[in-house]
């Protein structure tokens, strides 16, 4: 159970980081010009990804569950994708879609292969989390709420960047 919690408070930890950094970030793109588009579905992204990490918290510790080391490690191994995408973007990335006039999009790191990277680990890391639980209806449940969310912001970004 101990061993739960580590993982646990580490994703979360990591979560409460990112979104401390993104916050910076997007508060030094719009003081660089920078506007947001279609913030409309943002408060339902965050909550999804809210409910998926408390609802986590909540069914491993009520049902006594422990990490499985296989999918633990997949888990990790995304874990070193998304950094390479933070570090690529560097003072550009946020969980906000931020557009700055006369900026260029960058083309490489994860952006080189993929057109939106931290999009496809977000996807898998929804799916593996609750796998290295055991989690299987979890992650199928909220993957579905992840890809309907997606969707609609993939688009948002996409006539954001006039893709």
């Amino acid at each position: 159970m101990t061993f739960t919690i580590v993982v646990l408070a580490l994703v979360t930890l990591q979560r409460l980081g990112e979104l401390v950094l993104a916050r910076r970030n997007t508060a030094r793109l719009l003081e660089q010009g920078g506007v947001e588009a279609s913030p409309a579905h943002y408060p339902l992204i965050m909550g999804l990804h809210a409910l998926w990490l408390v609802g986590l918290w909540y069914s491993t510790l009520s049902l006594g569950l422990t990490p499985s080391l296989g999918w633990l490690t997949i888990f990790i191994i995304l874990q070193v994708f998304r950094v390479w995408v933070i570090m690529t973007l560097g003072p550009r990335w946020t969980t906000r879609i931020i557009i700055v006039p006369g900026e260029t999009l960058v083309r490489h790191g994860p952006y080189w292969l993929v057109a939106h990277p931290n999009y496809a680990i977000v996807v898998c890391e929804i799916i593996v989390l609750p796998l290295v639980f055991g989690l299987v209806w979890f992650g199928i449940v909220f993957s579905v709420l992840n890809a309907i969310l997606l969707w609609v912001r993939i688009r948002a970004e996409d006539a954001a960047l006039d893709r």
